[in-house]
């Protein structure tokens, strides 16, 4: 009996639905050929729309590809000069939703609930009804040369920020500061999870494989004895958890094949130095020096930079008023923009809204920690410290966007640090492992 005719039998063969589906650049995601059942129809649209560039960063995928494989004597050094190349508000993808064991494949795969979505062909159309493919890119020493004569390549997308990730061998995942606030949905922070995973290994064996392999790269160069024997010892452990800093970036102009770690839709996602492990889940180690223990909670230069940010800590209370410290120099522009600002954002002088803003910050901030009944209502803070930057007062952006939530009081007097290893006294009743009263 042949291989494939046996797998089909014992029910390993997949079954596979082709599909062609129309991809826009603002992200719409359209089934125009494929399986008639609407649930098969959302995992291939889900997959495409997670895995696909829209926006911005269409933009730069395709000029990107356009760049490198042009032939000509054109020079870009601009965001203007890159600009100035159309692109395609239209995109076609074939490809197939394959459901059951899947085995290896050829293409791109997009894992997905019971298969797989793989991808076969991208085509794409300026609005007419004439669909062309990009050319594929195959020469490295081609791609070599473009990158050295466009000196567009070296501009990068706005900063959103250097983001520590403390990733748990159990399998918890702590990304600071905060990065929900990135999008409404919570899908950049799904994305950075699965990435770090990637990076750090989703299996025990592939956790501890990566772990030595970043140990390894270590050892090259001459080492002292006392480090070498510090790099075996440490190659005979497992930890309990890593952490690696990364930065997020809006979209360039032009993507370099050179730069990135990874892409989500509009965001560049960047892995910075600072990699380190613990043991114990208290001392940190470096990989470049585990001999040594990291200081100051381990944080990367740049995240400890920011955290040494000239803050103001302002008080928020649930009637509207917005104190600060006295000694603070404020101009009228910012007591106006520090009043109108966290009271729109916070619901503060409105009850009903600071309650509901209150609850959602509070389950946002502590997790799983908490264990909230459908219905039942959460104590509500009578005010709220938030800390600030200074340098951002002034700016165009809403407050919400940089201020950190740093403790709570619900009687006026006591002060409950929100990050703190205990939840809050008076949340004690919504604990996880605890019946409410």
């Amino acid at each position: 009996m042949g291989e494939a005719k046996r797998r089909k039998q014992l029910g390993l063969m997949p079954t596979v639905f082709p599909f062609r589906a129309e991809l826009g650049r603002d992200g719409e995601v359209r089934v125009l050929q494929g399986p008639e059942d609407a649930g098969q129809r959302a995992l291939i649209e889900k997959a495409l729309r997670d895995s696909q560039s829209f926006g911005a960063a269409w933009d730069a995928e395709y000029r990107t590809v356009s760049v490198l494989g042009s032939r000509g004597s054109e020079r870009y050094a601009t965001r203007e000069d890159v600009e100035r190349i159309p692109v395609p508000p239209l995109r076609q993808i074939d490809g197939e939703l394959a459901l059951g064991s899947v085995g290896q494949s050829q293409g791109a795969v997009i894992p997905v609930e019971g298969g797989s979505v793989r991808l076969r062909e991208q085509r794409h159309s300026f609005g007419d009804e004439t669909w062309q493919t990009l050319p594929p890119l195959r020469d490295p020493q081609h791609l070599m040369r473009a990158l050295q004569q466009h000196p567009a390549f070296d501009i990068e997308g706005e900063s959103l920020g250097q983001f520590q990730v403390d990733h748990w061998l159990e399998g918890r995942i702590d990304v600071t500061p905060d990065v929900s606030d990135l999008d409404e949905n919570g899908d950049t922070l799904e994305f950075f999870e699965t990435l770090v995973k990637e990076f750090h290994g989703q299996t025990p064996e592939e956790w501890t494989a990566m772990h030595r392999e970043m140990l390894e790269g270590q050892q090259e160069g001459d080492l002292t004895p006392e480090r070498e024997q510090a790099l075996a010892a440490a190659l005979g452990e497992v930890p309990v958890a890593r952490r690696s800093f990364f930065e997020i970036r809006r979209s360039a102009p032009l993507q370099s094949p050179l730069m990135a770690t990874a892409y989500f839709r509009d965001l560049e996602f960047y892995l910075l130095t600072g990699a380190a492990y613990t043991l114990d889940g208290d001392t940190w180690h470096p990989y470049e020096d585990p001999d040594t223990e990291i200081e100051g909670g381990g944080l990367a230069p740049e995240l400890a930079e920011f955290f040494d940010l000239n803050m103001i800590t302002v008080t928020v209370h649930a009637d509207g008023r917005v104190e600060w410290d006295e000694d603070e120099e404020l101009s009228e522009d910012d007591i106006r923009q520090l009043q109108t600002d966290l009271t729109e954002s916070t619901g503060a002088g409105n009850p009903q809204a600071w309650a509901e803003w209150n609850r959602t910050m509070l389950q946002e901030v502590l997790g799983t920690e908490l264990t909230v009944p459908d219905g039942e209502r959460l104590p509500v803070p009578v005010a709220i410290r938030l800390d600030i930057p200074r340098d951002v007062l002034g700016d165009d952006s809403p407050l919400a966007q940089t201020y950190m939530e740093s403790e709570v009081t619900f009687d006026g007097k006591t002060w409950r640090d929100l990050y703190s290893e205990e939840v809050p006294e008076e949340l004690l009743p919504f604990a996880t492992g605890q019946e409410s009263n």
